[in-house]
């Protein structure tokens, strides 16, 4: 049973998540803020400070026109006070309420931050919804269109809102001091912000000759400086922290404190991209969506460095350079990376208009740092983000940034660190078998209950999906069911998830999974890619699981066994999650897919295990089933079809054979 984050029980279980040191600093940091209550500090004074880290002036020719074009759309929607934030629309952006939440129309509570009670929705609202304007990245899109068209209403709509946000949010009070990875991101948010205005005559007075900006500015870095995230929790989050401590502290470093946050967040942000990145390249949530904030992250602070001509430890540059590398391993045809463990739309640098494709977007800045292999997929979109970035990051391959590097020779199809397998075969079917870790550190905070899932596209359909996250605090049903064994493509047994969940960010027992075979090789070639992986979340039974993708009948081959049973027959529920693209026909134990892409009609068929009963799900809420994510606060009605019986017998005491073929044209 999920328990409300919060919670006495929570706090109980997240305790014991953590160890010795976690505890005695988490102590330390309520000591802490104690005396902060009591003992508020002020700004040191600062004179004659002068932003230097600017732009180089031909930076902005290089911008693609069609970027341009859908940046200043977006900026314009703004400058009418329209914006939409995880799936909700707003018309308010012109003169905006920060305490508000739009969705719940209830507004976080006034006082000190550490007093905020920020998870509970009931007194609060909807804590992203509040957050998400506040980092300020819609501002970045406005600022950037300025400095692309020189009309200095877009200049002074930031200016206004700025001072806006500074007024109703003084250090430590309220809503917006509650969480780092808010502050970092809203830093890194400020320095761009100032580099972007940078031509605009009133920059100046903005920032470094405000006293009320460079009091919030000073405090948002000793606070950053006083409650890094710690232990268990130092995942994504202590990654914005550092970066927007470190760009900060390069870019404003006017400060008697700023050369010691400076090394301070250089260490941490190079320790932990490491602890936080596989080997092989792979971010260690193994939440997509991460690995792409993280890698953002990355990059805007060594772009930091290099304009201000701060050295960084080549490790940095090379965990940034194997992230890319596995990111453009891993994305299918259309350059969409695999939908795996949380998302929550999250971003490091925002510069651009909607339609920007992220992740084209992060191939993009790649190639520009450090060029691409002969095997990368090929990038056709453009951006706003990778030319500002190329022109402050020196290029991997000048000498003494980076040692020398083997990078891989042809595409990786296996991440054996990760357990992370791509099958890919003819029409661009693509294939994502996971065999890897439950999450990352302890908590695994951002892990998903869906070992042995597949999740499988055809030329960048989902056709087999992953249903997504939808929501983190708030709805506990609806996270739980997101996060949940049944809510991916696998198997369940006895109505159990594979792991055991304390909360919405909390699980207390991890399924463990290991990969027994992995051939990743290109099926399209004619031959046959194979994967095999079990877990042992069922104890005393093991799931596993066989996949095979055969080339020449365009076939995929999944076959469920549970092993090593000792006591009675156990019930199965085995499920697949359609993307919203696919209609089924559901006959017996057979299903007719069909879909249509780019004005094409395509098929497949779905021949299910026969000893099962099978039945069609869509949009259920009672409880939640049949349902995708397209991303965070959004979800909308696809079709899972799920089996139900027993497995039962000797060992193997259940096999289940799924077939999924794919039509080629003239196919009956």
């Amino acid at each position: 049973m999920t328990v409300n984050s919060g919670s006495p029980a929570w706090y109980l279980r997240r305790l014991s998540r953590m160890g010795p040191r976690e505890v005695g600093g988490r102590v330390g940091d309520a000591v802490r803020r104690r005396r902060w209550r009591s003992e508020p500090p002020d700004c040191p004074s600062v004179t004659g400070a002068r932003f230097t880290a600017v732009l180089p002036a031909e930076t902005f020719a290089a911008i693609p026109p069609d970027a341009a074009k859908r940046l200043i759309a977006e900026a314009d929607r703004l400058m009418y006070g329209h914006a939409e934030f995880f799936g909700v629309v707003r018309d308010d952006l012109t003169d905006p309420d920060w305490w508000c939440d739009p969705k719940t129309g209830r507004r976080a509570p006034w006082g000190y931050a550490f007093d905020v009670p920020y998870r509970n929705e009931d007194a609060v609202g909807d804590i992203k919804q509040i957050w998400e304007p506040s980092r300020h990245q819609y501002l970045t899109q406005l600022a950037a269109a300025y400095a692309i068209t020189g009309d200095e209403r877009y200049a002074e709509r930031v200016a206004e809102h700025l001072r806006s946000w500074w007024t109703a949010n003084p250090p430590l009070r309220g809503v917006h001091w509650i969480s780092g990875i808010e502050l970092g991101i809203r830093l890194l948010s400020w320095v761009w912000i100032r580099r972007l205005l940078d031509g605009w005559p009133g920059a100046a007075g903005l920032f470094e000759g405000n006293p009320v900006a460079l009091n919030q500015i000073w405090h948002h870095q000793r606070w950053l400086a006083a409650f890094p995230s710690r232990g268990s929790s130092a995942n994504n989050h202590v990654i914005a922290e550092a970066a927007g401590q470190f760009a900060a502290s390069c870019a404003f470093g006017w400060f008697p404190s700023s050369a010691r946050w400076r090394t301070g967040a250089l260490r941490s942000l190079e320790r932990h991209l490491r602890s936080n990145t596989f080997p092989s390249g792979l971010n260690r949530e193994l939440a997509t969506e991460y690995h792409g904030l993280v890698l953002e992250l990355g990059l805007a602070a060594v772009a930091e460095a290099d304009a201000a001509d701060v050295p960084v430890p080549a490790t940095i540059r090379l965990v940034l350079l194997r992230m890319t590398d596995a990111l453009a391993a891993v994305v299918d045809n259309r350059l969409r990376p695999p939908r795996q463990g949380d998302a929550d739309d999250g971003h490091g640098l925002v510069v651009d208009g909607a339609g920007t494709d992220r992740w084209a977007s992060l191939l993009a800045t790649g190639d520009a740092v450090f060029g691409r292999l002969a095997w990368w997929p090929t990038v056709t979109g453009t951006d706003v983000r990778t030319p500002l970035l190329a022109a402050l990051i020196r290029p991997y391959a000048n000498k003494g940034t980076a040692p020398a590097v083997a990078r891989p020779a042809s595409r990786p199809g296996h991440f054996a660190d990760a357990g992370m397998t791509i099958l890919r075969g003819p029409a661009e079917i693509w294939c994502r078998c996971d065999g890897g870790p439950h999450g990352f550190l302890s908590i695994a905070a951002h892990a998903h209950a869906d070992a042995l899932s597949v999740e499988v596209r055809h030329d960048g359909v989902d056709v087999l999906a992953d249903p997504g996250t939808f929501c983190y605090h708030g709805q506990p049903e609806w996270r739980q069911y997101f996060r949940s064994t049944l809510g991916h493509n696998t198997l369940q047994l006895d109505d159990s998830d594979q792991s055991v969940s304390g909360g919405p960010f909390l699980w207390t027992r991890q399924a463990r999974s290991r990969v027994l075979v992995a051939d990743a090789s290109d099926a399209s070639d004619g031959g046959t890619a194979r994967w095999c992986a079990e877990h042992d979340g069922y104890q005393p039974s093991v799931h596993r699981r066989r996949v095979e993708l055969t080339a020449a009948s365009q076939e995929l081959r999944i076959v469920d066994e549970v092993r090593g049973q000792h006591g009675p027959r156990r019930a199965v529920r085995l499920a697949f999650h359609l993307g919203p693209a696919i209609a089924a026909d559901l006959a017996d134990n057979r299903a007719v897919l069909t879909w249509t892409r780019d004005g094409e009609d395509r098929s497949a068929v779905l021949d299910l295990p026969g000893q099962l009963s099978w039945r069609s799900h869509r949009g259920e809420t009672d409880p939640p089933l049949g349902w995708y994510s397209p991303g965070f606060g959004r979800k909308e009605p696809a079709t899972t079809l799920v089996g139900t019986g027993f497995a039962d017998g000797t060992a193997p005491l259940g096999e289940f054979t799924t077939v999924l073929r794919f039509r080629g044209p003239g196919d009956e």
